[in-house]
């Protein structure tokens, strides 16, 4: 007579599990579309047989519509960085931008621009832009308006003491542009101005000549204001000594 081993797997055992096993993770996914979880720094974008509803989701725990498509867009803020250093930038090979001046000469700009989504206006942003929203506006926006703004400025400007003046009216043209479209500009860093190296050492004497013409001018004036200083130190003690003399009678003189 066969003995039956208890720990041996009837097939049809082996089979009712594999179905088990198949069916709870079907009634799990099922159930998982009628909720999502929207993560800190997130918005959650809804979307209805391809249409995007004019809805966000904040972040947290949310029920939903099984049929409602849920697309997450990050509205922390981010940065998109040009630089001429390979590998720095948002491409990994060198990618400054080159602008004109007021001169026409050619100048090479690192720049940083920070920003963030904002929440009230993924959906919008989402609609009209997509997800790759960074290539589509916001790099050919830097490009354009750096270039229309280095066009009003000299050379030596950019390069040494306007510099924060030339990346606050980058900033202020790009907030005017990325608003409406639901992106906030928060700050924009012009953090190198790459000249020929000619050019360079040029401007580097003419501004060291200006340091030097400066310093002149100091000297000379603290000069001239100490010689003032004691030209009138002189004539106090003249009027003094001229008001004592006056007072001096004869009769004082006796005494």
């Amino acid at each position: 007579m066969e003995t039956i081993n208890p720990n041996k797997f009837h097939p049809k055992r082996v089979a009712w599990m594999f179905s088990l096993v198949i069916l709870i993770i079907i009634v799990l996914s099922f159930a998982s579309s009628f909720w999502v979880v929207i993560g800190a720094g997130e918005t959650g974008v809804k979307s209805l047989f391809g249409k995007v509803m004019d809805e966000e989701l904040s972040s947290g725990f949310h029920l939903k519509n099984p049929l409602v498509r849920i697309t997450k867009m990050n509205i922390r803020t981010s940065e998109y960085t040009m630089s001429i250093a390979q590998g720095e930038g948002k491409r990994y090979s060198a990618d400054a931008i080159t602008a004109l001046t007021k001169e026409g000469l050619s100048v090479d700009l690192d720049i940083t621009v920070l920003y963030h989504l904002l929440e009230e206006k993924a959906s919008d942003v989402y609609r009209d832009l997509g997800l790759d929203y960074e290539e589509s506006i916001i790099r050919p926006q830097i490009r354009s308006i750096i270039r229309e703004v280095t066009a009003n400025y000299n050379v030596k400007d950019i390069y040494s003491d306007k510099r924060q003046e030339v990346a606050s009216d980058i900033e202020g043209k790009l907030k005017e542009r990325m608003d409406p479209r639901g992106i906030a500009l928060e700050e924009v860093l012009l953090r190198h101005v790459e000249l020929p190296a000619n050019l360079a050492d040029s401007i580097q004497q003419k501004l060291q000549a200006e340091q030097e013409s400066e310093r002149y001018d100091f000297v000379l004036e603290k000069e001239q204001k100490e010689a003032e200083r004691k030209r009138i130190e002189a004539e106090g003690q003249r009027d003094a000594q001229k008001i004592i003399n006056e007072s001096l009678t004869d009769r004082y003189l006796e005494y």
